[in-house]
């Protein structure tokens, strides 16, 4: 069995990231406009596969799909202060309709409470109405100054998953949020991606939010990506955009709300955390091509391989594969590296003698290992193969997650971890901010949050003290360094 390298993808990370989304066709970069980029076939394949499930997913939860406009006025924009003051900084404005000023100042979206609210004053009348739920997956435009960095950190994020609820009551956002994280995993492990979900601290939380959840990742360099995120927003946007309905006793109550965001990041994810040092390895859930079928001819040879791949092909799609055989003229060496490349997860070789003697190799791309089997198996090898890929791409994964997060005591001790391969420290906090904001100012990383459920933050925190303040530690609070 060939050994899987792994050197380039965890110590040269960005290089080895931005070389593969060009040489894989996932996209390109020289768009002249920096943060913008250009969908290629296959990339924006991944991308679909990833996304029926979400559909799948959101008509399975209740939501309802919506497709709104990317320009918001001015003056819905102004109506909720602490969101514009969270995203001021980041917004486009178009102030010209041609040659003349607009009336009204528009943006473009960077995120839709403030384009979606002012409808759903309009749509929410009664109780009956609750709970609304919709979603879409639309553009949007965050101008980033920071360096930019394909499918991670864009100036148009181009796939953007954002799911909007109002509810009855808090109780009831509470069970929204839950359904969220449900959503989550069950998205997760089709990605085969493990993750930690924390609650952002109060100064991080997203822009008029109640309270933040987060999701990451542990990329290849020891750095943390967001990759989902969960806001309950009780009923703070309710009164900026006057979202009430009727009781059952005829009293009007303010909606409570929620939302639920994710991006291309999670194909960011998969391809940093999966892949290996000859290219992406894609979990059979979301590849284009499942399974590759190469033919290998010889001069002289009395049987027809490639008649004999297009018989298993039509074999395998007939069971659901998703299959294509690589009749190009070049050499099978070559095809290999294209297929190991694109992260194929299974390819089947065929030659002559296979052909003789009604067999096929097969050659995962995981962990390179190569089997022969009979010809008459081979759907049911091809099912039981790709299933223990995606599990292998799991474990692996997590165990890889699981080895960089590290719970210390003192400041010293979480600067020794980020010193040795960064991942995520765990300390004890005290919960105030400006020990909060002094830890994250020492360590020169982000604070990520507290686990969550709020159970996982008080585990194992009998006795211990906040580093900086020397106070009673009152919850677990982690930190790493982030893209």
């Amino acid at each position: 069995m060939a050994k899987v390298k792994r050197e380039k993808w965890s110590n040269e990370f960005s290089e080895w990231y931005n070389e593969l989304l060009e040489t894989a066709g996932i996209i390109d970069k020289r768009y002249p406009v920096k943060g913008m980029n250009v969908w290629l076939p296959y990339g924006l394949k991944i991308m679909r596969n990833i996304e029926k499930f979400i559909h799948s997913e959101m008509a399975r939860t209740g939501h309802e799909e919506v497709l709104f406009p990317a320009l918001i006025p001015e003056t819905e924009f102004q109506k909720e202060a602490e969101h514009i003051k969270g995203f001021e900084d980041e917004v486009y404005w178009v102030t010209h309709a041609g040659l003349d000023p607009l009336d009204v100042r528009l943006i473009l979206r960077p995120t839709s409470e403030t384009a979606m609210y002012s409808m759903f004053s309009l749509w929410i009348r009664s109780h009956a109405d609750l709970p609304f739920k919709v979603y879409q997956i639309v553009n949007v435009y965050r101008y980033e100054t920071k360096h930019t960095r394909p499918l991670i950190r864009v100036r148009e994020i181009s796939r953007f998953f954002e799911a909007h609820t109002a509810h009855v009551d808090f109780e009831d956002a509470e069970r929204q949020i839950k359904e969220d994280l449900e959503i989550f995993d069950r998205l997760a492990k089709f990605l085969a991606l493990p993750y930690v979900i924390s609650r952002r601290p109060d100064w991080d939380k997203f822009p008029g939010a109640f309270y933040s959840l987060g999701a990451e990742i542990m990329m290849p360099d020891g750095r943390t990506l967001q990759i989902g995120t969960m806001h309950n927003y009780k009923q703070n946007f309710a009164k900026a955009y006057n979202i009430q309905y009727e009781t059952e006793t005829g009293d009007h109550e303010y909606v409570h709300q929620t939302t639920f965001g994710m991006s291309e990041r999670l194909l960011a994810a998969v391809i940093a955390v999966h892949g290996d040092d000859s290219g992406m390895v894609l979990p059979p859930t979301i590849a284009p091509i499942q399974v590759v079928i190469v033919p290998i001819p010889k001069k002289d040879a009395n049987v027809d391989v490639f008649a004999y791949a297009r018989e298993i092909a039509e074999e395998l799609g007939k069971a659901g594969f998703r299959v294509h055989v690589d009749e190009r003229d070049i050499r099978p060496g070559r095809k290999y590296y294209d297929w190991e490349l694109k992260g194929v997860p299974l390819r089947i070789e065929v030659g002559p003698r296979d052909v003789e003697g009604r067999k096929a190799v097969l050659a995962r791309r995981d962990t390179f290992e190569k089997v022969t089997v009979e010809r008459d198996a081979i759907v049911e090898e091809v099912k039981k193969t790709l299933d223990a890929i995606h599990e292998n791409l799991y474990q692996r994964a997590k165990e890889f997650l699981e080895s960089h997060i590290k719970r210390v005591d003192t400041i010293e001790e979480a600067k020794a971890v980020f010193e040795d391969r960064r991942g995520i420290v765990e300390i004890p906090w005290c919960g105030d901010e400006e020990c909060g904001l002094k830890m994250e100012e020492e360590l020169d990383a982000k604070m990520l949050g507290t686990p969550y459920p709020e159970e996982k933050a008080r585990e194992g925190i009998e006795g211990k003290k906040c580093p900086v303040c020397g106070r009673e530690a009152k919850f677990i609070a982690r930190f790493a360094r982030t893209y």
